[in-house]
């Protein structure tokens, strides 16, 4: 399929590197939500200001142990905030990759593009007005649902800052915050982890798409060939500038356009040119990535 940055065709992946990046990332998550539990998950009976003035501390280390806890190092009338900030910010992070994800699919499924669709069962409506509709909802309810996750991260770190030994502004907003992001989290993975597995891809379109232009998206290959020849980068690069951009405001066969052009021609022929633009060697070494990267 075709690589796109800013939205625009760059350069052909496989939509099986693209799944890698989004696996390695929520594999990232899964470690960083590891760590976060283990942050948060702490015991303090300390006292009222954390001097254990009214209990042994064997007491709290105890009630640690038997509770599969870490026993806090220090703490005030409270645990220190800055566990909670650290947790409800890699949920924020976790959200983050999951809208990622979400946002992705809704690019994909646009109807010009249709390389990927989330599934549509038979009795689904996409539009009361219009039969024809087949929208990404499930997809779209996910980066509403990130952002409102996000939405914990400011006021988890506005918590940290207490006064002295303790005061309860920071109560209220765990009471509230601390269930529902977590829930909603809880939901939005959920939500993801079916979009995946009932996910249609359709190979057919990826090629289409990825053919579109001609072989417009090797320019790269050329450019690199023209400077192998012995041009300067500056002047293989507007050569193949000028065809591209005749491809581009015209809408017409990149390859077809690059053979007439009387600068190409001094330097390279015409099976040349038809061999780069046929040539798949860019993703030779995606077998090396999931060989040596993904275990």
């Amino acid at each position: 399929m075709i690589g796109r940055s800013h939205g625009i065709h760059a350069e052909p992946i496989t939509f099986g590197l693209k799944l890698s990046s989004f696996y390695f990332e929520f594999k990232r998550n899964l470690e960083r939500l590891d760590q976060a539990i283990n942050e948060v998950s702490v015991c303090a009976i300390s006292g009222p200001v954390g001097t254990f003035n009214s209990i042994d501390p064997r007491v709290q280390d105890y009630v640690a142990k038997k509770l599969k806890l870490n026993s806090e190092d220090v703490s005030t009338q409270v645990i220190p905030r800055d566990r909670h900030a650290y947790f409800f910010s890699v949920l924020g992070i976790l959200a983050s990759s999951i809208e990622r994800f979400a946002v992705e699919i809704r690019n994909l499924q646009k109807t010009e593009v249709l390389e990927v669709e989330e599934n549509f069962s038979s009795k689904q409506k996409g539009s009361s007005a219009m039969p024809h509709k087949r929208n990404p909802v499930l997809s779209e309810n996910l980066t509403g649902i990130s952002r409102y996750i996000r939405s914990g991260v400011i006021p988890s770190l506005e918590n940290v800052v207490l006064w002295h030994e303790r005061d309860i502004s920071h109560s209220s907003v765990e009471r509230i915050m601390t269930p529902d992001i977590t829930i909603a989290t809880d939901f939005a993975l959920n939500r993801l982890n079916g979009i995946i597995k009932n996910l249609k891809v359709y190979p057919k379109n990826m090629l289409k798409n990825l053919n579109m232009l001609g072989g417009l998206h090797r320019t790269h290959n050329i450019m690199l060939k023209l400077i192998e020849k012995g041009l300067k980068r500056q002047q293989a690069y507007k050569i193949v500038q000028e065809s591209a951009t005749e491809t581009w405001n015209n809408n017409k066969n990149f390859s077809l356009v690059f053979k007439k052009n009387r600068e190409l021609n001094k330097i390279l022929n015409s099976k040349e040119i038809e061999r780069i633009i046929k040539d798949d060697n860019d993703l030779k070494k995606i077998d090396w990535i999931f060989k040596n990267k993904i275990k």
